[in-house]
């Protein structure tokens, strides 16, 4: 094969990788699973992005299970709203937050999680409310805070240095 149709293959595969990851994002994890399994299909050879659509596609899979089961306790929505901050669907995870907070309204995890995904969000004086109210009810999420990355947009903002006991 000439170094153009290779050259040629690639794109066509990165294209269809591409558009998987913009599937997957949006969770929508049938059309997801078909581009990568398209791209396993027609471009075998391309083994460094058929490795990364595999890792994807297993998630696709669990995505679509756990769609079906609700969560019943306070680890479950912990766990799907991680979930959720982790495929950047920030509204989602706090609406599941919200949830959790009717079960247990102490838990500093779920302030926590909310303080992640509300800055995140770029919701800065949500996510700063948040994170005290987490800080209240656990001290030591002072500690695991001043090191979050997902808390970058704020690291700046003199209340978070305040809540977190940095100067």
């Amino acid at each position: 094969m000439s170094e153009s149709n290779k050259k040629r293959d690639y794109e066509k595969a990165l294209s269809l990788y591409n558009q998987g990851i913009k599937e997957f994002r949006k969770e929508d994890y049938d059309k997801a699973l078909s581009s990568f399994e398209s791209l396993l299909e027609k471009y075998p050879e391309e083994h460094e992005l058929i490795d990364r659509a595999k890792v994807y596609m297993s998630i696709c899979k669990r995505g679509k299970k756990q769609e079906v089961i609700s969560p019943k306790n306070i680890s479950d929505f912990l766990f799907f709203a991680q979930m959720k901050i982790n495929q950047s669907d920030f509204d989602g995870a706090i609406k599941l937050l919200e949830k959790a907070l009717e079960l247990k309204r102490e838990e500093a995890r779920v302030y926590y999680l909310m303080a992640t995904a509300y800055v995140q969000n770029g919701q800065k004086e949500e996510g700063l409310e948040a994170l005290k109210k987490a800080i209240q009810k656990d001290k030591t999420v002072a500690i695991i805070a001043q090191n979050e990355p997902d808390f970058e947009p704020i690291w700046v903002d003199k209340r978070f240095k305040v809540l977190v006991k940095l100067s």
